[in-house]
């Protein structure tokens, strides 16, 4: 969820565009497959922190661009400062 609000922090996306940024914002770790990226995107499409921006059809095939809410912008920042937040913390507990 968290990579997929952060993608869209870049502008409205489509799937295939979203799950690359995803792929590449997480160093290769994340890689949901179609199904499971599109359940999210329904997910966060219900909650009110995505909307569908507008689609179009290519080759056939219909093409449904997302963008993030102000409410999505709101959770993915707090969410990033909640990560940075407990990373200190680890690292000022450490030693490091």
């Amino acid at each position: 969820m968290y990579f997929a609000l952060a993608a869209l922090r870049a502008g409205p996306l489509h799937g295939h565009a979203i799950s690359q940024s995803i792929r590449e914002l997480s160093g290769g770790r994340g890689r949901p497959s179609v199904g499971t990226l599109y359940g999210i995107l329904e997910r966060l499409n219900e909650r009110g922190v995505i909307t569908v921006d507008r689609e179009e059809v290519v080759n056939g095939r219909n093409r449904r661009y997302f963008r993030i809410t102000d409410e999505g912008q709101a959770l993915v920042e707090a969410e990033a400062r909640r990560m940075q937040a407990a990373a200190s913390l680890v690292l000022r507990l450490s030693g490091t």
